[in-house]
């Protein structure tokens, strides 16, 4: 295998889409198995559909922490990568997967507080139980998908990120037909509703770590990379891990609890307005999910010029991308701007001529239009947020998005519902200023320029 030495130009749009969108169609993926298996519970039962968004979003919100720790090994690879040394990846793969194990013990514990979580959240009683069953599996099967994501780092730090998408594509495609079988028994299936939808999406997860791990354990990347050779436990490597992959997954989990606490509050204004909230965020992934494709691919890209010394590259390659993510997030804008109703129609279709298919059409075609306003602050935020990862830039963004998400969001919401009777329009309108204070903030921190002079690589390997 001949390794291929990271380019010393600029970067241009070409190598940024050859990163950036595989790693965009993978998250496509991931979409499509989510918006799937919303469509399929939503016309299952309005019960199922309601407790789906705020479970998985609070399983999500554990899984997001490990796996984003787990994920930041892609800016370690892609600094190595950049510094020229290759045969430190093995090691970062490694060190991803013990802590994959750890990960899978600490889930498969909060799995057993699912019941005094979910009466926190005041829900009906029939909502609750379906809630503590969806999340309980998603989390039991949690390690797996942690150690896949430590897995797909071998290649999306490397910017070969084309095997990422592939693979995603195949979970896809190997969930949404057993998806569809155990929520409605289907074929040798049992009906199973919403647990069938938490077990199809970790036998998903199941199929693409088996996958990864026979495209990368060989001998021949034994060869270049050390898959094998460097598999012993590095402890200054895998502190170096949680420096700065806890801050920077922190930011995405803090990002992710501001959002699991808004659900549980709009659930408590209705059921119909936790119904269209829940629907219309799984039609706002549509544009989120992508996004941190071209996030991702940005640290890639970021980590790499960080490693060879190239600033100027880094700053390049956050622009142009932003300006790609720009064309795309327009063309959707216009969708929820001028054609809602389609969209909708995927999850309500079943109540057409009915007084709650009249309530939940209405408030969903205001809330995508809210949508289409703050998803093009997002796609800065999630750009500039991307660069500053690829840097090593992880504990400001911590502690500056745990601030903003309790002023902005949190504490307003809480007030606003509980004490003032404030209802589902307030509510995303707190949603929105969260997100235009983020953008703010990461175009702030990205004109301070203090993540041009970090690493989180060792010095000896960073060039310049």
């Amino acid at each position: 295998m001949k390794i291929k030495k990271p380019s010393q130009k600029n970067i241009g749009y070409k190598e940024i889409i050859s990163v950036s969108l595989p790693l965009v169609m993978s998250m496509a993926a991931t979409t499509v198995m989510e918006f799937t298996d919303r469509v399929f519970l939503a016309n299952y039962s309005i019960d199922a559909i309601a407790a789906s968004m705020p479970a998985g979003i609070a399983a999500f919100l554990f899984l997001a922490f490990f796996t984003g720790v787990a994920g930041y090994l892609n800016v370690f690879i892609a600094q190595y990568t950049g510094a020229g040394a290759h045969q430190r990846v093995g090691g970062c793969i490694w060190q991803g997967l013990y802590f994959s194990l750890f990960a899978w013990i600490i889930l498969a514990l909060i799995s057993f507080f699912a019941k005094p979580l979910f009466i926190l959240g005041g829900h009906s009683p029939e909502i609750q139980h379906l809630e503590i069953v969806y999340f309980k599996t998603l989390c039991l099967g949690g390690g797996i998908s942690v150690a896949g994501a430590a897995l797909a780092c071998f290649y999306s730090g490397r910017g070969h990120t084309r095997p990422v998408m592939i693979i995603s594509i195949i979970g896809m495609l190997f969930n949404i037909p057993l998806d569809y079988a155990l929520i409605n028994g289907l074929w040798i299936f049992p009906e199973s509703g919403i647990l069938g939808a938490g077990i199809a999406t970790v036998s998903a997860w199941l199929l693409m770590l088996i996958l990864y791990a026979a495209l990368i354990f060989t001998r021949e990347n034994n060869q270049y990379f050390s898959v094998f050779s460097q598999h012993g436990f590095d402890g200054e490597l895998f502190k170096r891990l949680l420096k700065f992959g806890i801050p920077g997954s922190m930011q995405f989990c803090v990002d992710i609890f501001a959002f699991t606490f808004f659900a549980f509050m709009v659930g408590r204004i209705g059921r119909i307005e936790l119904a269209i909230t829940n629907i219309v965020m799984s039609i706002n992934s549509l544009a989120f999910m992508p996004a941190m494709g071209f996030s991702i691919g940005v640290s890639t890209l970021v980590g790499q010029a960080m490693g060879r010394g190239n600033v100027a590259d880094a700053v390049i390659a956050a622009r142009k991308t932003l300006r790609i993510l720009l064309i795309y997030i327009f063309l959707l804008d216009f969708v929820f701007v001028f054609t809602p109703g389609p969209l909708l129609d995927l999850f309500i279709a079943a109540d057409k001529g009915t007084a709650q298919y009249a309530a939940m059409s209405g408030k969903g075609v205001i809330l995508l239009r809210v949508v289409a306003l703050y998803v093009f602050f997002d796609a800065f935020y999630m750009i500039y947020t991307g660069l500053l990862k690829g840097a090593g830039d992880t504990k400001f963004i911590m502690w500056s998005m745990g601030i903003i998400s309790f002023v902005v969001m949190i504490f307003p919401i809480y007030i606003g519902v509980t004490y003032f009777g404030k209802g589902l329009y307030y509510s995303w309108g707190c949603a929105t200023a969260f997100i235009l204070s983020l953008f703010i903030l990461s175009i702030w921190r990205y004109r301070q320029g203090k993540w041009k002079v970090m690493r989180v690589i060792e010095h000896r390997h960073a060039a310049g």
